[in-house]
């Protein structure tokens, strides 16, 4: 359904839910550095499970705290992606529909992904009923807990990507937001899904390939156009005909 520019209310009501999705997405992503970048690259000695094991027994708040802003991540990204959900479906119904399915797939693999730094703390610590195993298998298990963790994040960062492509279809369909938003973000969406197939099935070239697919990602900050204006009649605008379907 074609929006009505004429209509000051309803310019109202798409600036608002504009601004409120794109503020939960971006508001979602706030920890990433942190949790995801940071906290592995404090903890994670590549090859040395000892000194990763020792790294976790003296670092336990850090990861704690890397583990609660996954699962706020995680949490909120629910309610962004349902934002955007309510933006477009009078836009594409089928592509609105697409994009909240693709990202709450990510949902329980982020939630069940922090259940491997959980398991590493366990066995850094190295309680009692523990003891079948000897310090150095505790200390490999450590390791691998973590290294888990990583493919466990390759695995969900596909769906962040994957929600891209229909979001951008319903941004170009909008009438409202700039054909070049959904591009960009559809761009976006190639550079997660290219870095995680790379880091999961090609890891050898994930030094190559990976990194330069990273670029990609800042075509997310597209969403900023959302933030600011949040709405806006566009000069090509025309009719969708598949609008509702």
């Amino acid at each position: 359904m074609k929006p009505n520019f004429q209509n000051p209310e309803e310019i109202r009501a798409l600036k608002k839910q504009s601004r409120i999705a794109a503020a939960l997405y971006f508001l979602n992503g706030l920890p990433a550095p942190f949790a995801l970048l940071y906290v592995p690259s404090v903890l994670i000695v590549r090859g040395n499970a000892l000194a990763t094991a020792d790294n976790v027994r003296n670092s336990e708040t850090l990861l704690r705290f890397g583990m609660a802003g996954e699962l706020f991540s995680a949490t909120l990204v629910i309610f962004a992606v349902l934002a955007f959900y309510s933006l477009f479906q009078a836009v594409s119904a089928k592509h609105a529909r697409a994009m909240l399915v693709l990202m709450l797939l990510s949902v329980p693999i982020s939630y069940l992904n922090v259940l491997s730094d959980l398991a590493a703390l366990v066995f850094a610590r190295g309680p009692e009923f523990l003891s079948a195993f000897t310090q150095p298998q505790r200390d490999a298990l450590v390791l691998f807990f973590l290294r888990l963790h990583n493919q466990g994040l390759a695995l969900a960062q596909i769906f962040w990507g994957l929600w891209l492509f229909p979001c951008g279809i319903a941004v170009i369909l909008s009438g409202f937001i700039p054909r070049s938003v959904g591009i960009a973000v559809m761009i976006a969406g190639f550079g997660y899904v290219i870095t995680s197939s790379v880091f999961l099935f090609l890891p050898g070239s994930a030094q190559g390939i990976g990194q330069l697919a990273q670029v990609l990602g800042v075509g997310e900050f597209a969403f900023l156009w959302l933030l600011i204006w949040g709405a806006k009649a566009q000069r090509w605008t025309t009719a969708h005909p598949a609008a509702a379907t």
